[in-house]
């Protein structure tokens, strides 16, 4: 936990309204029980999308892909590599090397601004992902999971 110190003549800790929590003890039970939908929140449920979605391709091809890591990140950073186009990316892959193996990062925010369904993020995330593993493995990306790119 970072801990910045107060500056010289800056007020202090914010004393607001007292919370329910009198004894020290937390909250007694979950604001929403497990069993409901909004239980996990919308970057929960991205990750777990995107985890199922590479383990499937990862069992595709086991051997090339032992050492894949999927990342997951919130938005692209500012400033893409020359050889990147200007606009928005929904992915990106960087090569293994000696240091790190190969990664495939997603981007959470792009790519949930232009789906209006679970469904459509779904087919959009796999095919994002097929895309980056098919430039990985320098195969066509219809190659690496037909059934994204079907319909």
């Amino acid at each position: 936990m970072d801990v910045q110190p107060l500056r010289p003549g800056s007020p202090g800790p914010r004393q607001g309204p007292r919370r329910r929590d009198r004894r020290g003890r937390g909250r007694r039970w979950d604001l929403i029980p497990p069993h409901l939908p909004g239980y996990r929140t919308r970057r929960e449920r991205f990750d777990d999308l995107v985890a199922d979605a590479g383990a499937a391709l990862t069992e595709r091809f086991p051997r090339r892909l032992a050492h894949l890591q999927v990342l997951v990140e919130e938005v692209p950073p500012a400033d893409p590599a020359p050889w990147e186009e200007v606009s928005v990316l929904l992915g990106r892959v960087i090569p293994p090397s000696r240091e790190h193996p190969a990664r495939v990062i997603v981007y959470r925010r792009p790519l949930q601004t232009r789906c209006a369904t679970e469904l459509e993020l779904e087919t959009l995330v796999r095919q994002v992902l097929s895309e980056q593993i098919g430039s990985l493995l320098s195969i066509p990306p219809e190659d690496v999971d037909p059934e994204a790119w079907a319909g």
